[in-house]
């Protein structure tokens, strides 16, 4: 994507448009004048969250105890709130893949494929729910966003109980996905809101490393049904999804009443902690929320280079993503092992996938522009795992089952796309959006993946192990790409502007400008 044209003035007066334009030193300096002179009128400045407290916090010198205090307090609230309530949706979503080991598809009479539709519906109604989701959490207070869509979707997984048909549960499933859908991509956007861009990473993963401990708990909880007799009233399966679906209607309660939308309306925070939290994260450059739609940034989005290589990534690690999330208890118990056993050996891949992000996540941490570098890695432990399943004997049962669990590290991959959409795309509808777009090729992908196992392929699943390793192949390749795109931008933007103005940027962010139009901005890699 060229750099766009900068028109000479104040911050608003910022354009995307021809690709070879020049601008003098004169210019750019003006611009940046403009950038960190001005503000927003009072319409503006209300749509902007957080833009109050940022012009007061720029008189206020913050020093890193108060940093390190005010981090921490943020920790033990926010994080464990978006841990949880990430659990939950996860435990939701695939609790087909343990009810299906206590005779779910006989309970319903599902028959040839039913099933695997029955497994992406889900998908499906993320799909069409994350449009209104994105838009409502945009304008309206997030954490009412998020309750809701928690309390509604507890109830759908109740309902499951009563669905005696392929039919209804298929409608079910696809209701419950529209309500789901303003999980992941609001907690990704909301990570923002709250921490530096140095911080977002190991924040990130830590919360959605909530996916290994949901396969943890719903494993175990699985192994603790499995003990009780078979001809229990109600059924095992039903036990399942009365647990797990009672527990998401009352953590709906928690977060209507303790999460806040972002640092500026925290009752939880004396008024001097939340300028000194606006102030922390108006060094993203990004800004933290914007209540107007910005129709100039929709394009942006679609045709962003980087929405793209995301997009692309996404979709093809989703695939194989589908496939473990629905059917991992399936195809390991086709290994031959019994029932409680597939749950144990189940939980192993879910620790891998734990290690992997906050291994990840520590290392983004700690060492600068490393991000892309350690998705990479991961990718590429994904891509010769997945070759190894589809290539080693069929007789070589542990090795095979190693390499399967070695495949949840796919989440840090995925987790850093997430990442990239936080920290590296500013303009609050640009943003949003392409958040949108990476969620449309997460469901579509996992909506396919269960479609690649094919029962008559047992218990090797050829069809599986390849989708797998094209996916993850697919998906190295897009971040390496990724990788190269944001290192020569910055470069370009070194030679053509300079050093950046880090004053000019946050104003600029919190002014709602996109990357493109903020000459000042520079891509974390």
């Amino acid at each position: 994507m060229a750099e766009p044209k900068i028109e000479p003035g104040h911050v608003e007066a910022y354009n995307v448009t021809r690709p070879n334009d020049t601008y003098s030193d004169v210019d750019i300096q003006h611009v940046r004048k403009g950038s960190s002179g001005g503000g927003l009128d009072a319409v503006h400045e209300d749509a902007a969250v957080g833009y109050k407290e940022y012009r007061e916090a720029l008189e206020v010198e913050v020093s890193q105890r108060d940093d390190r205090r005010l981090r921490w307090k943020i920790d033990l609230i926010i994080l464990p709130m978006f841990f949880f309530t990430q659990l939950l949706q996860f435990m939701d979503k695939t609790a087909l893949n343990y009810a299906n080991l206590f005779g779910y598809q006989k309970a319903l009479g599902l028959k040839g494929l039913q099933f695997n539709y029955l497994s992406a519906m889900v998908y499906a109604g993320y799909f069409f729910g994350q449009y209104p989701c994105g838009w409502l959490i945009g304008r309206y207070p997030a954490q009412r966003v998020l309750a809701i869509s928690c309390l509604l979707w507890g109830f759908m997984v109740i309902i499951l109980t009563q669905c005696r048909s392929y039919s209804s549960a298929l409608a079910v499933r696809f209701l419950m996905g529209i309500f789901e859908a303003a999980v992941t991509p609001g907690l990704t956007l909301m990570t923002g809101f709250w921490y530096k861009r140095s911080e977002i990473p190991l924040r990130q993963c830590i919360w959605y490393s909530a996916l290994g401990f949901g396969g943890i708990a719903g494993s175990y909880i699985s192994f603790g049904v499995s003990k009780l007799p078979e001809n229990l009233t109600p059924e095992r399966w039903e036990l399942i999804f009365y647990i797990l679906g009672g527990a998401t209607l009352l953590w709906s309660f928690v977060l209507w009443f303790v999460l806040p939308d972002a640092p500026s309306n925290a009752r939880w925070l004396s008024q001097h902690e939340r300028i000194v939290a606006v102030k922390r994260v108006v060094s993203n450059q990004v800004g933290i929320k914007n209540k107007t739609f910005n129709r100039k940034q929709v394009w942006l989005a679609f045709t962003d280079a980087k929405s793209i290589l995301v997009f692309v990534a996404v979709f093809a690690a989703a695939i194989p993503n589908g496939v473990v999330n629905s059917f991992s208890t399936i195809i390991i118990k086709d290994m031959g092992f019994s029932t409680t056993r597939t749950t144990e050996l189940k939980s192993v891949g879910d620790a891998v996938q734990v290690v992997a992000l906050i291994i990840a996540g520590a290392i983004t941490l700690t060492v600068p522009n490393s991000r892309l570098a350690a998705a990479s890695v991961a990718n590429l432990l994904c891509t010769v795992s997945a070759a190894l399943m589809a290539y080693l004997p069929r007789h070589n049962t542990w090795g095979r089952l190693v390499c399967f669990w070695l495949v949840n590290a796919q989440s840090v991959g995925f987790t850093i796309s997430l990442v990239t959409i936080n920290s590296n795309m500013a303009g609050y509808t640009h943003r949003s959006l392409a958040s949108a777009l990476t969620f449309t090729a997460y469901c579509w992908g996992n909506f396919a993946g269960p479609f690649v196992v094919k029962a008559n392929q047992a218990p090797r699943y050829e069809g599986a192990t390849i989708g797998l390793l094209v996916g993850y192949a697919i998906k190295f390749a897009c971040h390496l790409l990724l990788l190269a795109y944001m290192f020569f931008a910055n470069r370009h933007r070194d030679r053509k502007y300079g050093l950046a103005d880090k004053q000019a940027s946050d104003e600029a962010g919190m002014q709602d400008k996109t990357e493109f139009e903020n000459v000042d901005f520079r891509y974390v890699l």
